[in-house]
């Protein structure tokens, strides 16, 4: 599992990666115009012959700044551009606010778009 440790006077405090992707991924999806994220399948340039689940959030920490990674499904009708910058704002604020970790880039990969039922309407 990897980590972020910060240390201070009275000890020192770990995060995990996970953590960090968690946060990330619970304010991504509390965007309006976000459908949710999304799961993306691999087969590992096939050496495998199972398919793996790749996870839709991912985090690089390097020197103390992290780099994250999404993949969303985007709700039809929206405006990408709109929404992608309104997702990057609020995941660099509440990790930054809830970890004290420094974000300098938030990446998004658009992998689906969500359509709204026909037979609901």
């Amino acid at each position: 599992m990897s980590d972020n440790s910060k240390g201070s006077g009275a000890g020192s405090l770990k995060i995990s990666h996970d953590v960090v992707a968690s946060i990330a991924g619970y304010t991504a999806t509390e965007i309006q115009g976000v459908a949710g994220l999304a799961s993306i399948s691999t087969n590992l340039a096939g050496w495998l012959w199972e398919k793996q689940i790749a996870k839709p959030v991912t985090v690089t920490i390097s020197d103390g700044v992290a780099v994250i990674d999404i993949s969303l499904v985007i709700r039809s009708g929206v405006k990408i551009p709109a929404v992608s910058k309104q997702v990057q704002a609020a995941v660099k604020e509440a990790v930054q606010n809830m970890t004290g970790i420094v974000v300098s880039r938030v990446n998004l990969h658009i992998s689906g778009i969500h359509f709204a039922d026909s037979a609901a309407v």
